[in-house]
């Protein structure tokens, strides 16, 4: 497949946003200390010098803090969009402006979505920093010349490690990845409280509807599940659980939800919400059992959980109102799609709140320092973030909370390392 030749180092909207960008950067750093500490400490020791990195995240105010880290830190960042409805024209613009080479426009169609992923990897990556894999993917089915340049990488999300650890079983993968994702102030934290208020934030802004008294049906009850169940029953909401692992579904019974199945839930939800990360998990069977005037949203990253294609096949489409398409059935019921399916969050709202994305994007810029330092090292696979850069992120977090711990005594500590000592 042809690379991309884009006419210009960078593919925004409109550069005369960028003032607008500026400031709305400058808010959500003032919640990220963790992240601007990271970035102090590496603007004066530039462990990433010379280090081009291509990044494909979401293009948000978050993600610039994190760009300007990493610049701050002495890499050569290019940075496009992970979502063709994720990206905030403003910060885009706002990030030319400081030279860093960004293509990702809100809207664009899937072509130049991808046009935009050939154009990150042109910068010719010696690191990849991905948030679902589309990125890496690229690079290894389009762009393997590449690959010999890449010393690691990073990915942010669930749905990317899924895509990622496929690749190292295939004996595919061409260089170690560490998986921010699974760092406990990554996914206990951003997946659990940033998706629960951001989703709930989307949902309410393209649809402007009470969600107290209302049936909510969560379908997957992981990380984000669990945030978002929680979140819908502090407004008010009847939540109703779907699962297909029995512990998360025993789990989900224990928390106070109604658990069911997919179809039992469909005859009675208001709200239907898929964060699985899988596949078709609202489909035909699904919609034709759903009442009249059913809300259908996802905040799982790509728009694969809704079978969007079906009903596009057997339903009338309208824009009612922006984020938000009603398809009318056969039988005369109608479903609201929000946000074409795309992750909702970022649809219609701006994603997760800063604070939480400040331990999410402190563990990107740590794990891209660990990978500069020690990538040469280390086996082609998927590596957990390093005990140790959880641990201190998780003390800076607290530092900057302003929130104190106990320490164990040296009895203590001596008492936990024997085993002479019982009853």
């Amino acid at each position: 497949m042809a690379v991309a030749k884009l006419k210009r180092p960078y593919d925004v909207k409109d550069l005369k946003l960028a003032e607008k960008g500026r400031g709305r950067i400058e808010w959500a750093s003032r919640s990220m200390p963790v992240l601007a500490s990271i970035q102090e400490r590496f603007r004066k020791q530039k462990p990433l010098k010379g280090v081009r990195v291509s990044a494909c995240l979401h293009v948000t105010t978050e993600t610039a803090h994190l760009m300007q880290t990493l610049q701050a830190g002495g890499a050569d960042v290019t940075l496009c969009a992970s979502n063709p409805l994720s990206t905030q024209d403003d910060v885009a613009a706002a990030l030319v402006e400081e030279g860093i080479s960004t293509f990702a426009i809100k809207g664009e169609d899937r072509k130049t979505y991808f046009e935009h992923i050939r154009a990150a990897l042109d910068h010719r990556p010696q690191m990849t920093m991905d948030d679902g894999c589309d990125l890496v993917s690229a690079l290894h089915s389009e762009r393997r010349e590449l690959l010999g340049n890449v010393i690691g990488g990073t990915e942010e999300t669930t749905t990317g490690v899924v895509r990622l650890r496929a690749l190292e079983r295939s004996g595919t993968l061409a260089f170690p990845v560490i998986s921010v994702n699974d760092a406990l102030t990554k996914h206990m934290f951003d997946n659990r409280y940033g998706t629960g208020q951001s989703t709930i934030d989307g949902i309410v802004r393209a649809t402007n509807r009470l969600l107290a008294g209302s049936v909510f049906v969560v379908l997957g009850y992981g990380w984000c599940g669990r945030g978002l169940a929680l979140r819908a029953k502090g407004m008010g909401a009847d939540v109703v659980v779907t699962e297909i692992d029995p512990l998360k579904a025993l789990e989900a019974t224990m928390d106070g939800y109604r658990v069911m199945t997919g179809l039992e839930a469909a005859r009675i939800g208001d709200f239907f919400c898929t964060v699985t990360g899988n596949t078709r998990v609202l489909e035909r069977e699904h919609f034709e059992r759903m009442k009249d005037g059913a809300i259908v949203a996802n905040s799982g990253h790509f728009n694969v959980e809704i079978d969007i294609e079906w009903l596009a096949k057997n339903a009338k489409k309208r824009t009612v109102r922006e984020f938000v398409d009603e398809y009318t059935l056969k039988n005369g019921r109608r479903i609201a799609v929000l946000g074409e399916g795309r992750l909702i969050n970022l649809a219609s709202a701006e994603g997760h709140p800063s604070s939480v994305m400040d331990m999410s994007f402190a563990n990107q810029a740590l794990s891209a320092e660990h990978i500069a330092k020690h990538g040469k090292n280390l086996e082609k696979k998927v590596y957990p973030v390093p005990a140790e850069i959880d641990r201190e992120i998780a003390r800076l977090k607290l530092r900057a909370m302003g929130v104190k711990i106990d320490k164990l005594t040296p009895e203590q500590e001596k008492y936990l390392a024997s085993w002479q000592e019982g009853t």
